[in-house]
């Protein structure tokens, strides 16, 4: 049992019997804008430069959802180029731009700081049972970085963009491209710092700062997921800020690094880029595994099936993916024996990745499962990551990807796993954890049909890209042969749909802020130190500190199944 002592002394038990609405009418209103982190300052200032994880976690999530828009306003207008086979919207080298605004800002701006800065932040050490992360001001710190290293990107798309790619591959980028690369890469580069100082600080965390009680297997598994992803930030990332160095080196002073002309070797920069950029794939999938199991767990009220071998699968994923870059480079020229090892080495990796999909299957089984939202968005993971995950093995074929590389069955396989899975598990997070966040309830009917409508509208965009890449049409071009049409109108018609998907959730959580019902403490009747404390919780997250003294997700047969409906007087569902 999780017991935590409250300034008065008097003791609250954390454990699954208690189905009861008490807590919400102790606590009251008023008590909760006393206590609340959201009300602990007030003014611009006390936002700007505070050093709550809660706040910062906010500060995140409000920065990455300008850069989410801003991002999908370039995959809105790739889409509408590829309406019709001419290239009639925009030329050429514009087209080249879009794409690359949009995937330089979705990487690095969105999907990499997506769950861990947000609810990696606002989640950790509530988690831990911590009054908050080792080095508060290096997470500020983090924070300014990600602000400035946007800037620099954002002065970039203002001044006319850059057209190399997100991969910003040598020797185009270093001597031939006539966007503004240097500051497109400086911008990238300083992000950099804001994941290393973003991983450092959470592994520190996660070492030091257990509550009592917590020993290593007792971790809860979200945690487990980032302290792997924080490893691969610490290890994998500056080797990226090297190769982007590298690039503003050879650009700049003409240093024959990577341009053949000069002395230099092209695949050298592909090898430093991808040495990061596979093991980032972990950086964005990994937190989302960890979110997901959170959830499975809730709403299926069973403890997680094999909890050691969804810890072991974590770790492998991190170590083992730095040992597969070389399947990205398969018709890059490397050797047929390397492109072999690659090839073996990207099928192992599958295994704890199928490992945890087993182990989610088995926690369902024969639970007591409420499909609410959250729930929904988590099933909308496993079917969609799992799909991205198979087609993972058809590129890590020396045949077939020399058959299918640098065409659409590529981008639809990635798109699977980063935007299927990593957005899926985002949303679901954000509605799992919503009611504790803000201490409000959102409407739970409109949050099922947007779960839903995100799932049928992202399966309408990309699944017809595996088609048009089997067929063998490239990407990265805005003109096409008449006979792709069909497939890129169903494309871009998904991506209308799905959309809508995306803002819905905006809608209705700005509305929850201002009328959506008080949440209490633990809406969901879930396991967790951070459901036993105040929703919002106080600045410093409890009272005192907490005791854990069961297993991880300790989950008994409930009297209820759970769900928002703790919290509604009537019906038991959040308001619709």
């Amino acid at each position: 049992m999780n017991t935590i002592v409250d300034a008065q002394g008097s003791g609250s038990s954390g454990g699954s019997g208690s189905h009861s609405l008490p807590r919400q009418a102790e606590r009251g209103v008023g008590r909760e804008e006393a206590t609340s982190y959201l009300t602990a300052g007030h003014g611009v200032k006390s936002w700007l430069f505070t050093t709550d994880h809660k706040r910062i976690a906010i500060l995140y999530a409000l920065t990455i959802t300008v850069f989410f828009f801003i991002g999908g306003a370039a995959a809105t207008l790739i889409r509408m180029e590829l309406f019709t086979p001419a290239g009639d919207l925009v030329s050429a080298e514009g087209y080249n731009k879009l794409f690359t605004l949009h995937g330089v800002i979705m990487v690095w701006f969105f999907l990499v700081p997506a769950i861990p800065a947000t609810l990696g932040n606002f989640l950790l050490p509530l988690m831990l049972g911590a009054r908050d992360l080792a080095f508060p001001r290096l997470n500020l710190m983090s924070w300014w970085l990600i602000v400035i290293a946007g800037a620099f990107v954002l002065y970039v798309l203002v001044m006319g963009g850059v057209d190399t790619g997100w991969t910003f591959y040598a020797p185009y980028s270093t001597t031939y491209s006539n966007g503004y690369v240097v500051a497109a890469a400086a911008g990238i580069f300083v992000s950099g710092f804001s994941t290393i100082a973003t991983g450092l600080n959470f592994i520190v965390t996660t070492h030091t700062m257990r509550a009592p009680g917590m020993h290593w297997f007792r971790v809860p598994l979200f945690v487990w997921s980032i302290y792997a992803t924080a490893l691969i930030m610490l290890l994998a990332t500056p080797v990226l800020a090297m190769a982007l160095l590298l690039i503003m080196i050879e650009r700049l002073l003409g240093v024959g690094i990577f341009d053949p002309a000069l002395g230099g070797d092209p695949v050298l920069f592909e090898h430093l880029f991808w040495f990061y950029s596979h093991p980032a794939v972990y950086i964005m999938i990994l937190p989302g595994m960890g979110v997901v199991t959170e959830i499975v767990t809730c709403f299926a009220r069973r403890r997680i099936f094999g909890y050691q071998f969804m810890v072991y699968a974590l770790l492998s994923i991190a170590v083992v993916g730095f040992f597969v870059w070389g399947h990205h480079m398969f018709v890059a020229g490397q050797s047929m024996y390397a492109g072999l090892v690659f090839s073996f080495l990207s099928y192992v990796i599958a295994v704890p990745s199928a490992i945890k999909v087993f182990n989610w299957t088995a926690t369902l089984y024969r639970g007591s499962i409420v499909l609410d939202a959250p729930m929904l968005y988590a099933l909308g993971f496993i079917g969609l990551f799992t799909m991205g995950g198979l087609t993972g093995l058809f590129v890590a074929s020396l045949p077939i990807d020399v058959h299918v590389h640098d065409t659409y069955f590529v981008v639809a396989h990635f798109h699977y796993v980063m935007v299927g899975g990593m957005v899926s598990a985002f949303f679901g997070g954000l509605h799992f954890w919503w009611p504790k966040i803000t201490g409000r309830l959102y409407p739970e009917a409109w949050a099922r049909f947007a779960a839903l409508l995100m799932f049928f509208g992202f399966n309408m965009t990309f699944f017809p890209q595996f088609i048009l890449g089997w067929m063998g049409m490239p990407r990265r071009y805005h003109e096409y042969p008449s006979e792709f049409q069909v497939y890129h109108v169903l494309s871009s018609a998904g991506a209308v749909v799905l959309g809508a998907a995306y803002l819905l959730p905006l809608g209705y959580f700005l509305w929850s802020l201002r009328y959506g019902q008080p949440a209490s403490d633990n809406p969901w009747d879930a396991k967790g130190l951070e459901w036993r404390t105040a929703s919002p919780p106080p600045k410093h997250n409890f009272p005192s500190t907490p005791r854990v003294d069961e297993e991880a997700y300790d989950y008994h047969p409930p009297r209820r199944p759970p769900g928002g409906h703790l919290d509604h007087p009537s019906d038991g569902r959040p308001a619709s």
